[in-house]
Formats: C-alpha cells, structure tokens, sequence
C-alpha cells in the first residue's frame, strides 16, 4: 500500500532476534535467520517480503535493533534493563532468572536518532540494505549488578534463580558504523539513571500491577474483553 501510494522511503523496524542463538562470536547482518519465537519468525518473513519491494522510487531500509533500555512516555517494563531496574526501584530486589544468557542493548534516545536520520541518508547508502543496531552485548546477572551500581543503594538484594529460557543474543553493529557512521550516544547506564529520574519524580504510577507498561498482559487483557 505505501508503495502505491507514491511513498519513496520504507524504514522496516524488524528486531535482532531474528538470527536466534548463535555459536559465533560476532553476529553480523550476514548470517543466517534461525528465528525462535513466532514474533522473531513474523519479523524475518516482513524482512523477506519489503526488500523483494525494493527499487529505484521504493528504498527499503531494515534495520535489526536490539532490546530498546531507557525512560519513554509509553514505558515498556517487560524488557530485560527496565525491569530490572524497576525491580530494584520498587522492591529492593532484583530476581534473575538464569543470569549468563546474552543480551544486546540499545538506549531508546540512540534508537530514535537513528530512525530520523534514516530519513536523510542518502538513497544510495540505504536502499535495499540491513543493519544491526546495538552496540552493548551483556549478560543478564551483569546488567543486574549495573542496575545496583548506578542506583547507589547497597540495600537492592540480587537473587539468582534457575531458568529453562537459555535464549542468548548479541549483535555486532561495525557494519552501521562503517557505512552510515552511526554509533550510540548513551549508554545502559545512562538508560538506568533515566528510569530512576522518571520513577522519582512520579512518572510511572504503579509499575509492579499496571498492565500498559507489559505487552502480554495487556494483550491478554483485550482478549478476555472481546
């Protein structure tokens, strides 16, 4: 529809799940899909299908970004940082289930730079291309121990359980960097400081039982109301 419409631009926010777990060490753009969740294989067939849409008046940019960390005013608090950080807000408490599995990172403000620059770069630098998008790949007891470290509070307790979930992610973004110059401006970190800022001052109401800052218990809630 948007190319029959006369739009010359198409930026496709797939995800960097889409390569599941791999056994190399550096997980660039080139490597195969062995998508694990229906919602990573729904985004690697999307990919599949825009890019055959391709051409000189339709540019088609994908791009693969990690999991999205930092303070938004639709907060997601299902997403490894900003749950843990929101655990150890609101309970003193951080619950880590498993603890060596890999993920990449990226601060919602660097992910939002980046789609508006998509929409200047040149049309010859982008069409039809892929990129990751995540420069920080850490494992999930260390994002814990971050989260107590930026928080200042010795008092946040870090419980380790045992989990079935071995997912483990990480990207390599050189490609975005060396091709379009782009690399992030803030950090996990700085996603963390973000988050306390806005739960101190109020923002997120209620963050433990609120349904809109999760996406499955909201999703289950319109289903029950149909």
């Amino acid at each position: 529809m948007a190319k029959k419409k006369g739009v010359r631009r198409y930026i496709y926010a797939s995800t960097s799940s889409v390569y599941g777990v791999k056994k190399e060490e550096k997980v660039t753009e080139d490597l195969a899909l062995e998508p694990l969740t229906d919602y990573s294989k729904y985004k690697a067939m999307a990919e599949k299908y825009i890019l055959g849409l391709n051409d000189d008046v339709f540019n088609v940019l994908i791009l693969r970004p990690a999991t999205i960390c930092g303070y938004s005013p639709r907060m997601r608090l299902d997403l490894t940082v900003n749950m843990l950080t929101i655990q150890a807000l609101v309970n003193k408490k951080i619950t880590v289930f498993g603890g060596n599995q890999a993920r990449p990172n990226i601060h919602i403000k660097d992910m939002v730079n980046l789609y508006l620059k998509s929409l200047k770069y040149p049309s010859e630098k982008i069409a039809g291309k892929i990129y990751n998008a995540g420069y920080q790949n850490y494992k999930v007891m260390e994002i814990a121990q971050m989260v107590k470290k930026v928080l200042k509070d010795e008092k946040i307790e870090i419980v380790k359980t045992s989990s079935n979930d071995n997912r483990s992610y990480r990207i390599t973004s050189e490609k975005i960097k060396k091709e379009l110059g782009f690399v992030p401006a803030f950090s996990v970190e700085d996603a963390i400081f973000d988050i306390k800022v806005a739960f101190r001052a109020g923002e997120l109401p209620n963050p433990m039982t609120d349904s809109r800052y999760y996406n499955i218990k909201r999703m289950n809630e319109e289903i029950s109301n149909l």
